[in-house]
């Protein structure tokens, strides 16, 4: 092993990143992956939904590849693409290391970008845009920094559309758009690259960047999809959003917020990308145009991270080019920065070890609840064909694994809080004609506001009796005058 890691370190990187996340065949499907199954599943655009029966603001791009994965095999064939991802990852990592710095940086990037994918403390399991739109960010600035050293439009083409095909994967991934504008700009401004071949560069960016933009709005004309809820959707939700979170109780925020900072520090992450800030001045002399546009790379990705809200411990994956860029500027250099970012790659590596030993211990002894999943298995038990579910709090893996259809649109509790703020949609629905037959409250009704509980309560009491309890200790209720064997999950 010592031989072949001497030789082939970087085919090293890459296979441990990959048998890292096979583990993650093992276990249940996560929220988020069962909620894109399920939207998939049921994709059917009409005027005014992008998505049909059900809503989520994800770009249509992101629904088709889990489209194709549900239609592949699911869960599994998702797990294997994800490790599949992350392994392609680590090597493009390498590669845009290479062509910064030189083959040092490589091997070093690469075991950074390998640890930071290994490392349970961000996520090893659930596979989602975040982590499939990386291989598209690092090739995307791949292209761009050989199109620069080339002068080569049809590289420069090509950046473009791997960049936007990132955004198309997770709409806050402008990374590869922000570094190519940048690294142009000062590779210019430094004469680095003539004034003509910097707008031709630019100009086949644009170009190769308004592809899959174009196609994306070509398909939602062709579905008949209004353009207006495409935009609504995957980006004008997101302000809307924004306000429902900043004007409900910041505690469960604040306290992600915290555990992501603790996270972010013990993985190495954060000093990481606090490097080049460091070692601004003699990195500005070696090569202004890759420390300028790896500086922007980090300031925006933060901040975006930041301007979420949620702090969500995987919305870290986003920031992995960003630290792949920096411990390229500075794992190569024999001079202090270069033997402090080895070592913090060393320390990256045995934080990414132990977490991933303790995690192996943790899962392997049972000690991993999977109540959800529990849940929706004992539902599956109880129902029979034709009977749906509403699970109040969003939990899609528990709708998944119950195979029971949902007639209500929101999976997620995040656009039923903004879209359906006092739950008079809900409320409507229990009390209607096509009441779901079952109806688990995941979380107290009150959970986020006031507003509407108590016509939603007396709208569970007057349809529902309670018919079981979810393994999380939460009330399954079943409609009334409907008779099914009660709900008693396995936990």
């Amino acid at each position: 092993m010592l031989r072949l890691l001497g030789r082939y370190p970087v085919a090293v990187a890459v296979a441990l990143t990959v048998l890292a996340r096979l583990p993650a065949l093992t276990r249940p499907v996560r929220a988020d992956e069962a909620g894109f199954l399920l939207v998939a599943r049921a994709w059917d655009p009409q005027p005014g939904s992008l998505f049909g029966t059900y809503w989520v603001d994800r770009p249509p791009p992101l629904i088709a590849v889990f489209g194709a994965v549900d239609a592949l095999g699911g869960v599994t064939t998702l797990r294997v693409l994800g490790a599949l991802v992350a392994g392609l990852t680590v090597l493009l990592a390498a590669a845009v290391a290479g062509t910064i710095s030189g083959p040092r940086a490589t091997v070093w990037t690469a075991a950074l970008v390998a640890a930071l994918l290994s490392n349970p403390m961000i996520d090893v399991v659930a596979v989602k845009g975040e982590l499939l739109a990386l291989p598209f960010v690092l090739g995307s600035i791949l292209l761009t920094l050989l199109a620069v050293r080339r002068e080569a439009w049809p590289l420069a083409l090509a950046a473009g559309a791997a960049a936007t095909l990132a955004v198309g994967l997770k709409q806050n991934l402008a990374t590869g758009l922000v570094f190519a504008g940048v690294l142009l700009l000062v590779s210019w401004r430094t004469e680095r690259l003539p004034g003509r071949s910097t707008v031709a560069l630019a100009a086949a960016g644009l170009v190769g960047a308004a592809v899959p933009v174009l196609a994306t709005i070509a398909w939602t004309s062709a579905a008949g999809v209004r353009l207006s809820v495409l935009w609504e959707t995957v980006y004008g939700f997101r302000a809307d959003a924004a306000r429902v979170i900043a004007d409900g109780t910041t505690d469960a925020p604040e306290r992600r917020a915290w555990i992501l900072l603790a996270i972010a520090l013990a993985t190495g992450l954060l000093v990481v990308l606090a490097g080049p800030f460091a070692r601004m001045r003699e990195l500005w002399r070696d090569n202004p145009p890759a420390l300028a546009a790896t500086l922007a790379v980090v300031v925006v990705d933060v901040a975006s991270l930041v301007a979420g809200g949620s702090y969500w411990q995987d919305y870290m994956l986003p920031l992995i080019p960003a630290a792949a860029l920096c411990t390229a500027l500075l794992a190569g250099r024999e001079d202090r920065s270069g033997r402090t970012m080895r070592g913090l790659v060393v320390a990256a590596i045995g934080s990414a070890v132990l977490a991933m030993a303790f995690w192996l211990v943790w899962n392997a002894t049972g000690h991993q609840e999977f109540d959800e999943v529990r849940t929706g298995e004992a539902i599956a038990d109880s129902a029979e064909p034709g009977d749906t579910l509403v699970v109040f709090g969003g939990r899609a893996d528990l709708q998944l694994t119950s195979g029971l259809d949902s007639p209500y649109p929101y999976l997620w509790s995040l656009p039923m809080r903004t879209r359906d703020p006092e739950y008079a949609d809900l409320t409507a629905l229990l009390s209607g004609p096509d009441a779901p037959t079952w109806l688990v409250q995941w979380v107290d009704l009150d959970a986020w506001a006031d507003t509407g509980v108590d016509d939603l309560h007396n709208a569970i009491e007057d349809n529902y009796v309670p018919a079981g309890t979810t393994c999380n200790g939460r009330t399954v209720y079943l409609r009334r005058g409907l008779d099914r064997p009660p709900v008693t999950p396995d936990c």
